[in-house]
């Protein structure tokens, strides 16, 4: 029998690279690939001239994609070329792993004795890192080191298979045996499929049976060995397995992903270094160099060609002390961060991330098998020119111009589906609802939420619809509908948005808990403010917002009686939120309701001094109170006949946050100051570590400046600008109105903007 079994390290250079050279060598008529047979239909587009590595086989479970495993590869994966080897030269080409139709077993079937995969039993060290086991017996700390010595970077390879199939027999043996975990099933099943596989190559009378497996595997999987299970025990081994229906497909995959641990389970740390051992055999070394000087150029780094040479000989000096052939990455590292950092470290960060790791990102053909899903988020990355990329990009869009707009609904439908591909920034230095800032950066394994998010529908604008109005049937409180409300417009559903107002306005008349209406009414302020911008109607909120300020301003006072410090300090966020919510909405008819329920609040004798503080602050900022009334109240709330814990809270409700506000606010300066020089010594003694208090909630420079304005001893009083008529030029001011109604969002018609003043 024509059987030989090559054991490789699953992301290896220098294993393919061997391997390769085995299988001209051998010339086998049928090659064998540890890999999921579930894959067989798929496998043929492994050779098609749009496949690019890194890429993945994805093996979901049809009824549930969540049930996933990938199977990830790379240019210089040994799997790789010797299934690139046997499709190119019409080579029988098989995967010969236990299926995943068996393994992706559903958690319901915990108990089943078949059920593998489910949980994993802590595994020996012998079995979980066998490299790193015969490092540490060769002398070495790092199991990777040694194997990219010892195999990746051996340049006579016509040994080095059976070498590893001793190495890996001798620590089978000495690895302890869990009997009865469920690892350990799983692994005897697996085995014994693949034995199976390759008893099957042999009945169908091919010669030369390349098998290619982890070298784990290798000694367990010479059916011709004494020590070799019998097919009639392998047969009952398997028999009466559980199975469901998957599906496969190819996906792109990135090099910093070949780390994680899936499908076969293998991970490396270093793929963009594996890369460029694949690609460049000789002058290693002065090509890496190059490389590194390049990148660190192109950040404004001096490297000259003097630093590159001086770089090689360090590399290949330590190499040579150390024993080894030829200069390793260790040697590489050190020698960049000696000669091109200067010991610096940071630098040998960025080399890490670009060319140590380096983010590339894959490709599949157009034929590849897709989800619905999948296919339409193509055709929108297409028609947006949204290219996908491993590395993290900005996108800043402008929401006036259509196509930025429509990326911006795509971004907030995928968000929906939870595809996070885009996550919104806060934009520096921009203002304005028209401008969005997104972090872009793609993950291999928002595929398997595609797929997943299939069941919603076949477009990602049906899907997205379908999910959100599920969620807003599953919603129990106003603020999750308003939240999803706020959502629903920003990724322009207009069909759920519509059953997400009846469902809200349903809510809203039977929510009894004032609080909950509060928390509800900030994100339908924002549905005015997208409406505008994102070309949606937003005028049928009108309605709900005005019944539910009505009814905050009706319950909020009962609400507000006898409130502990805890629930006082809720009800100040509730308070402020509100507030700025009914400002953002702008109507005249809600301003002064609300106006007239604070009013009503700070009368109220047992209020809380946190809430009596703010609500009085609140109502002096929108002018609804005079800067008299303003100082009658402090100087009321703080009198040495009110409870030093009240007067302490309500100071603090009155200045929290305003350190700022405070000192540009020359009202509210000049009213604080008043009051302060008016009291008496023995009440200011008395009050001072209650203004303490509320002052140590000040940044430090603010009570510098604070401070320096009070030595001072002098207002400034800002000159208001002129506006007599004779001063006010018209023509200049008519020249700039098309400019800010661009900024605004708003149209000016021109006939009303340029007609002068009578």
């Amino acid at each position: 029998m024509g059987l030989h079994i090559f054991g490789i390290r699953h992301h290896g250079p220098g294993s393919a690279r061997s391997l390769l050279q085995a299988l001209e060598v051998l010339r086998p008529d049928a090659v064998l690939v540890e890999g999921p047979p579930d894959a067989a239909e798929v496998l043929p587009l492994l050779v098609h001239e749009q496949m690019q590595p890194p890429v993945a086989l994805l093996i979901h479970a049809a009824d549930d994609p969540k049930r996933a495993v990938f199977y990830p590869f790379a240019e210089f994966s040994p799997e790789w070329q010797a299934l690139r080897y046997a499709l190119t030269n019409n080579i029988e080409t098989r995967f010969m792993d236990l299926p995943q139709s068996h393994q992706l077993i559903p958690t319901t079937e915990e108990d089943n004795e078949f059920a593998i995969g489910i949980k994993t039993v802590p595994q020996s060290a012998i079995h979980s890192d066998p490299i790193g086991q015969l490092a540490i017996a060769a002398g070495y700390s790092d199991g990777e080191r040694w194997w990219e010595q010892m195999v990746e970077q051996r340049r006579d390879s016509s040994e080095v298979f059976v070498a590893i199939n001793e190495a890996m027999a001798a620590l089978r043996e000495a690895e302890p045996k869990p009997e009865g975990s469920r690892e350990a099933k799983r692994e005897a099943l697996r085995e014994a499929f693949m034995r199976q596989t390759i008893r099957a190559a042999v009945r169908e009378g091919f010669e030369r049976i390349a098998v290619v497996c982890g070298a784990w595997h290798a000694p367990a999987l010479d059916v011709g060995g004494k020590a070799a299970p019998s097919a009639k025990a392998d047969a009952a081994l398997l028999k009466g397995l559980p199975k469901v229906k998957v599906q496969a497909t190819w996906t792109p995959w990135t090099n910093g992903r070949l780390s994680f641990q899936s499908g076969y389970g293998a991970g490396i740390e270093s793929p963009g270094w594996y890369q460029h051992l694949w690609m460049t055999p000789e002058q290693t070394a002065i090509r890496w160099m190059t490389r590194v000087a390049r990148l660190l150029r192109e950040e404004d780094l001096d490297v000259s060609s003097a630093h590159v040479i001086e770089a090689v000989r360090l590399a290949e000096t330590l190499s040579s002390l150390r024993g080894r052939a030829v200069a390793s990455l260790v040697e590489m590292n050190e020698a960049v961060q000696t000669v091109f950092c200067f010991g610096n470290d940071l630098p040998l960060r960025l080399v890490h991330e670009k060319l140590i790791v380096g983010e590339t990102l894959g490709a599949v053909p157009g034929t590849t098998p897709l989800a619905p899903l999948q296919r339409d988020l193509q055709r929108e990355q297409k028609r947006l020119r949204l290219t996908v990329e491993a590395l993290e990009r900005t996108l800043d869009l402008d929401l006036r111009k259509p196509n930025d707009l429509d990326r911006s609904r795509l971004l907030h439908r995928l968000n929906l589906l939870g595809v996070d591909w885009g996550a919104t920034q806060t934009a520096g230095g921009h203002k304005g609802t028209f401008h969005e800032l997104w972090r872009l950066r793609w993950q291999p394994e928002y595929v398997v939420a595609l797929i997943e998010a299939g069941v919603w529908g076949g477009t990602i604008l049906d899907a997205a619809s379908a999910r959100v109005r599920d969620e807003a049937d599953k919603a129990k409180d106003l603020s999750a509908l308003t939240a999803l409300l706020d959502r629903a417009l920003l990724a322009d559903l207009p069909e759920t948005v519509s059953h997400l107002m009846a469902r809200l306005q349903a809510e809203a008349a039977l929510a009894a808990a004032v609080t909950h209406l509060m928390e509800a009414l900030p994100p339908l302020a924002n549905v005015g403010r997208y409406g505008n911008v994102r070309q949606t109607d937003a005028q049928t909120v009108g309605a709900i917002i005005n019944g539910m300020v009505a009814r905050i301003c009706i319950g909020l006072p009962g609400a507000c009686a006898s409130l502990n410090d805890d629930a006082a300090a809720a009800m100040f966020d509730h308070i402020v939120s509100v507030n700025g919510a009914i400002g953002l909405i702008q109507n005249e008819e809600l301003s002064q309701s609300w106006q007239t329920t604070l009013k009503q609040l700070t009368d109220q004798n047992s209020l809380h001094g946190l809430v009596a503080g703010r609500c009085c602050r609140l109502l002096l900022d929108a002018n609804a109170f005079s800067a008299e009334e303003a100082a009658r109240r402090v100087s009321h709330a703080l009198s040495t006949t009110s409870e030093p814990e009240q007067a302490a809270a309500w100071v603090e409700g009155f200045l929290k946050g305003s350190g700022l506000s405070l000192l540009h606010d020359e009202r509210l300066w000049q009213l604080i100051d008043d009051w302060l020089t008016a009291l008496p010594g023995e009440s200011f003694t008395m009050l001072l570590p209650l203004l303490r208090r509320t002052f140590s909630t000040f940044t430090a420079p603010e009570r510098r400046q604070m401070g320096e304005r009070a030595k001072r001893g002098a207002t400034l009083t800002p000159r208001s600008p002129s506006t007599d008529a004779e001063d006010f030029d018209h023509a200049r001011a008519v020249a700039v109105l098309p400019l800010v109604a661009r900024l605004l969002g708003l149209t000016v018609p021109l006939a009303e903007s340029t007609e002068a003043p009578k």
